[in-house]
């Protein structure tokens, strides 16, 4: 039977000194988005080339994130239900923007690159092939209208 979870965020944004949203160019895209029962809030802001402070996340940097660290959940989950001992996993994932002349925009794809390393040789191919079931797993992944492609590498210990 299926359920729900709810999850809650808020967003809290205030005009500075010397600042006006009557025009674009003159006010800060810096806030705080504090989440329901998490320790620390986060600083964010929109990305450079849409005048935000590079130094902060930004909503593209979060959805790119959200997007491997969920795979990366997935894929742990469905190796352990394998029994297949993972020792590392990494990801340079990258998300390709496109902005239209509106300045409208969406992601176009998004790649996830993951590198992992498990103790077994004679599960390899499994290791592969449940990247797979991970991403039909991934509750972001199939929350998305935008292609999320893997190229992944699975490597055993030398150990």
């Amino acid at each position: 039977m299926p359920f729900n979870h709810i999850f809650k965020a808020k967003v809290n944004w205030q005009l500075g000194d010397n600042e006006t949203t009557q025009n674009p160019k003159d006010f800060s895209r810096n806030h705080i988005v504090t989440i329901a029962n998490k320790k620390l809030p986060l600083q964010v802001s929109a990305a450079k080339p849409f005048r935000g402070d590079d130094t902060l996340y930004n909503p593209e940097d979060l959805l790119l994130s959200a997007l491997a660290s969920c795979h990366m959940m997935s894929y742990l989950y469905v190796c352990a239900q394998n029994n297949i001992e993972v020792l590392s996993y990494t990801d340079t994932a990258e998300a390709i923007l496109e902005v239209e002349a509106s300045g409208s925009g969406h992601f176009s794809k998004v790649t996830l690159k993951p590198k992992v390393t498990i103790k077994d040789a004679s599960q390899l191919e499994l290791a592969k092939s449940l990247h797979a079931k991970a991403n039909s797993l991934c509750f972001i992944a199939n929350s998305c209208n935008f292609q999320v492609a893997h190229y992944i590498e699975v490597i055993v210990s030398k150990e």
